[in-house]
């Protein structure tokens, strides 16, 4: 099958042969190893916490599903074309579809409604569906109809697969760490609302025009093949990790090959990234480490392994942030001169052999006109220089003068107001985000807001209703920054992402880091009102405070973008406070 867009339907197994022994019989061929599933992932290389429904089936004697036989033009509710079939295996079909209604294309998976998976997959499309997390491909909908089953989801035409990316080679070490943080993350929030992948390979991972990482098959991918698991989260964490670590050495972490990665040497178990390949970033081989099964060792440092995404995560956010690489640009030619620049464009070009005449000079300009245009020249130019000397002498003059003045006045008295001290920055220690209504915007997204980079930020959800949030949304969204001690505040900074009518945002000081207060009851320090990108919000005096309430009332209006929708919206860049 021809290579199509990278975006699209996370496509099904296409193998359905029986899968190689585990790791601790016999050695599969490679012919085996051939058979890598369309979505990256051979059957026989299930983590030992997952098992599926296959096995069991392969084993029994009933005739196998077939999928339904649909062509392309077919309709799903009047509305879904169907356009190109991915994938049609096991008794379900992937396809890539048109939403007619919408005028989009979309991903479909089909199954029929009496396969036994069937019910499963409807019941994870649906949880999958409800998460709302715009780092997954999203469930767009979840029906039975007419004796079939159908998954439609998104389909992203402009991002890559993570397969074939590390196809040009491992990731640069910014791009990896951003790989491992996002991923990581995203799964914390998937486990957090009961959500598992089991099926989180290479082909399941998407990165987009703007370099954000995207998930597909949450939930989904693993119903459909027949996947569970008692460890779940120990399951995607082991995959996380087989995912960075193939992200810096081009190399998949088992000793089959698999996604068109190589396999690691037979007989010699698990080896650290940086043993695999020279120059690998040393805290992120050490973080695959921790990740991956390895008969309980972990890293060279003997840090404790990570079992959850959880503390995947957190171990992310501990290391050391790396920075991008810097932008290259290549070297200006030496300048060279052309025969038009060096005088002899339109001249007659010299022939061997042939003697060409000296050009005769011009002759100075000797007739009477000549004369008088050098006269005039001159007389400009003594002009122009009288000028500039008077000029020049008469700004001598004054600031003499100046300085004189200024010598003769009086020092201040003792009893003069001395002039306030200069502010100086304060340093954040950290934040957490303030939602006393218990609804989160993007509580993992607040360190973002003080690291110093423009191109990262927390940003709040999109509503119908505003700008101002209350009564129709709620009193208000916001962010509680700890300053390690009480420090007297005068000022804040904050840089938005969006500009428009209107941003309200008030600072507050707050008695610590916790939700549960209420804003009434805190002390309020300054507001302001913009329309810009910034706002400066000013103190009359300083208050002294550990911790800082930065609330807002009021959002603009903004357009769509990466993972948010239009509507009242705003996101905050960078804050920085002073005092």
């Amino acid at each position: 099958m021809a290579e199509r867009s990278t975006a699209a339907v996370d496509v099904a197994d296409n193998s359905g042969d029986t899968p190689p022994p585990a790791s601790g019989g016999k050695e599969s061929s490679a012919s085996d190893a051939d058979r890598a599933t369309a979505d990256g992932l051979a059957e026989g290389q299930d983590t030992p916490e997952t098992t599926t429904q296959n096995e069991a089936e392969k084993k029994g004697t009933e005739t196998p599903i077939v999928a339904p036989e649909l062509h392309s033009g077919h309709k799903l509710a009047r509305r879904y074309r169907l356009e190109e079939c991915v994938t049609r295996l096991d008794g379900f079909s992937s396809w890539r579809a048109v939403d007619e209604k919408l005028r989009r294309a979309v991903g479909v998976h089909l199954l029929p409604a009496d396969h036994p998976r069937a019910r499963t997959v409807l019941a994870a499309a649906r949880s999958s569906a409800l998460l709302g997390d715009p780092r997954f491909v999203q469930v767009l909908d979840a029906v039975e109809e007419n004796d079939l089953v159908y998954v439609v989801h998104e389909w992203l035409p402009d991002a890559t697969e993570l397969t074939s990316i590390l196809a040009g080679g491992p990731l640069e070490p910014h791009d990896a760490y951003q790989l491992v943080s996002q991923v990581s993350q995203a799964m914390t929030a998937a486990h957090r609302e009961g959500l598992a992948h089991l099926r989180l390979t290479p082909s399941a991972v998407l990165r987009t025009s703007t370099g954000q990482y995207r998930i597909r098959g949450l939930a989904v991918n693993a119903a459909l093949r027949g996947i569970s698991s008692d460890t779940a989260q120990r399951a995607d964490t082991e995959a996380i990790g087989a995912l960075l670590y193939a992200s810096l050495t081009q190399r998949w972490p088992y000793e089959s090959d698999a996604y068109g990665l190589t396999g690691l040497p037979k007989d010699i178990g698990l080896i650290s990234p940086d043993q695999v390949r020279a120059g690998v970033h040393r805290g992120l081989s050490e973080l695959a480490m921790r990740a991956l099964a390895n008969d309980g060792a972990t890293a060279s440092r003997q840090e404790p392994p990570c079992t959850t995404p959880d503390e995947l995560a957190k171990a992310v956010a501990a290391m050391p942030r790396i920075r991008p690489p810097e932008p290259s640009y290549p070297a200006r030619p030496d300048y060279q001169r052309t025969t038009y620049q060096q005088g002899s464009y339109g001249r007659q070009q010299s022939h061997p052999g042939v003697t060409q005449p000296l050009p005769v000079p011009p002759r100075p300009l000797q007739s009477r006109t000549g004369r008088a245009l050098k006269w005039g020249v001159a007389s400009l130019l003594i002009a122009a220089l009288g000028l500039g000397s008077w000029q020049l002498a008469d700004t001598l003059l004054d600031r003499r003068t100046t300085t004189d003045d200024t010598q003769t006045q009086t020092e201040p008295k003792n009893n003069d107001v001395a002039r306030p001290p200069a502010l100086k920055p304060l340093d954040i220690k950290g934040a957490a985000e303030f939602f006393p209504d218990g609804l989160p915007q993007a509580a993992a997204d607040v360190a973002q807001t003080y690291d110093g980079d423009r191109n990262t930020y927390w940003r709040t959800k999109s509503y119908n209703d505003g700008p101002e949030l209350a009564p129709s949304i709620k009193k208000g969204v916001g962010i509680v920054y700890d300053l390690g001690e009480e420090r007297d505040v005068s000022e804040a900074s904050i840089a938005f992402k969006y500009a428009g009518d209107r941003t309200t945002i008030s600072m507050y000081a707050a008695p610590s880091m916790s939700s549960s207060g209420d804003v009434d009851s805190m002390k309020k320090i300054a507001t302001t009102t913009t329309s810009a990108s910034n706002a400066s919000i000013k103190a009359k005096k300083p208050v002294k405070t550990r911790y800082v309430l930065l609330w807002m009332t009021a959002m603009p209006m903004a357009g769509q973008d990466e993972f948010s929708g239009a509507g009242h919206k705003q996101a905050i860049t960078d804050v920085k406070f002073t005092g």
